[in-house]
């Protein structure tokens, strides 16, 4: 089997800002509060007529075109998400009708907030066994629809975005994806939930998830590293999933990282985008330079399910 590693990367964002002032009007809460708890300023909200497709391909065209591929190059693309509207067709299908691209294999995969990571891993899985050349991994999601803007531990979390990822076929040698380490605690599944019917409503426990991230994940940080090879002290860059300032801080200071290690947090500006959060981390750091082609990187998300999802990867 040859490798696979990422070639480009792609990122979008909606127009409007939401800011913790506005939020202040809306539900008893306040600025500093809010940064305190979660470290969050602001996040992105889509239009009404903006749809987690629109999010979706608007990355994924980024990425395409910065991979310098044609459409018709592609041969997988998946979709992580768990805010899309449609269940039929998937939300793969619609982007690569967007795209052009003329006969990929298309599926959507809801593995909440590890989705990103656990999608990349099938896309470095199919390219590996050579079911496909060249893949197409994107996170994205509206998660404005799912909020309830009248829970105030909640709705200062939530923000709507997309990032994506062009992997393509390497020699084992030259391989840029790590193996994934992946797992759950299905016993812990309803400690952050997405229910209901017609209208579901995201809702957490947000205690029990911080005392999880922080105590039990820093170990699963530590073994993706020691499947690919390396240890902390070695990644130029950590890029885990935004969900809470505090969760990352508190996860990457137990990894013994080196102090010029480049850390991602971007939830600051972006607030919690679920599936996209570690793509649209990961794109807009490489795109400024602070994650310069070739530094190792150690992604990670975790939520929902309880779930939780990494490699490390190397920076086109």
């Amino acid at each position: 089997m040859s490798g696979s590693r990422i070639t480009a990367l792609g990122h979008y964002q909606p127009s409007r800002v939401l800011t913790n002032t506005e939020l202040e009007g809306m539900v008893d809460t306040n600025d500093a509060w809010i940064r305190q708890r979660t470290g969050i300023a602001t996040r992105r909200i889509a239009g009404d007529g903006e749809s987690v497709t629109d999010l979706a391909s608007a990355a994924a065209g980024k990425a395409l075109a910065a991979s310098g591929l044609e459409p018709a190059d592609i041969g997988l693309v998946t979709v992580a998400t768990c805010s899309a509207v449609d269940r039929c067709p998937s939300t793969a299908a619609q982007v690569a009708a967007h795209l052009g691209i003329p006969s990929a294999v298309c599926f959507d995969l809801n593995n909440g907030c590890a989705g990103f990571c656990t999608a990349l891993a099938c896309a470095d899985h199919t390219v590996r066994a050579g079911a496909a050349r060249h893949a197409l991994v994107i996170g994205a999601e509206k998660m404005s629809d799912v909020t309830d803007w009248m829970d105030r531990s909640s709705c200062i979390l939530l923000g709507d975005g997309a990032g994506a990822a062009v992997i393509s076929a390497a020699e084992q040698g030259d391989a840029g994806i790590g193996p994934v380490t992946w797992g759950s605690d299905p016993t812990r599944a309803q400690a952050v939930r997405l229910a209901g019917a017609w209208q579901p409503r995201f809702a957490q426990e947000g205690q029990a998830v911080f005392r999880w991230a922080t105590t039990e994940l820093p170990a699963v940080a530590r073994e993706a590293c020691l499947r690919a090879g390396i240890t902390p002290a070695d990644l130029g860059g950590v890029v885990t999933h935004q969900a809470n300032l505090r969760i990352i801080e508190s996860l990457t200071r137990q990894l013994g990282l080196r102090d010029d290690v480049v850390i991602a947090r971007d939830v600051v500006e972006s607030g919690n985008t679920s599936a996209a959060s570690v793509p649209l981390a990961l794109s807009k750091l490489s795109e400024r330079g602070e994650l310069p082609s070739g530094t190792p990187v150690l992604i990670f998300a975790f939520g929902g399910g309880l779930s939780w999802a990494g490699q490390v990867v190397t920076c086109p």
